[in-house]
């Protein structure tokens, strides 16, 4: 005679292992939810960076700005500040006549 597949006791598989197939599921479940959750997260930083990019952009270059009128200016006091130089060097190292 051919023997049944089932088990002799009557009860089935899942009800056996129910414990394990909950704690499949509640695993599945909490994976899910932290996949969920990062790509939420990536979604939103994604979207700070694009606004900071585009905020950013006009702020940097006013910021730049100020930067080029302020190396100008520096540059120009430096200019004038060599050319006296240059002049009490040249009064001091004159040989008297």
């Amino acid at each position: 005679m051919v023997e049944n597949p089932r088990p002799e006791s009557g009860t089935s598989w899942f009800k056996e292992n129910s414990t394990l197939i909950y704690f499949l599921l509640a695993q599945l479940v909490a994976f899910s939810t932290a996949g969920a959750s990062i790509l939420a997260y990536m979604v939103k930083l994604e979207t700070r960076v694009s606004i900071m990019e585009t905020r950013g952009a006009e702020y940097t270059v006013a910021r730049m700005d100020e930067m080029k009128q302020r190396i100008t200016i520096l540059e120009q006091r430096s200019e004038e500040n060599s050319a006296r130089l240059e002049r009490l060097v040249d009064q001091y190292l004159k040989k008297p006549q």
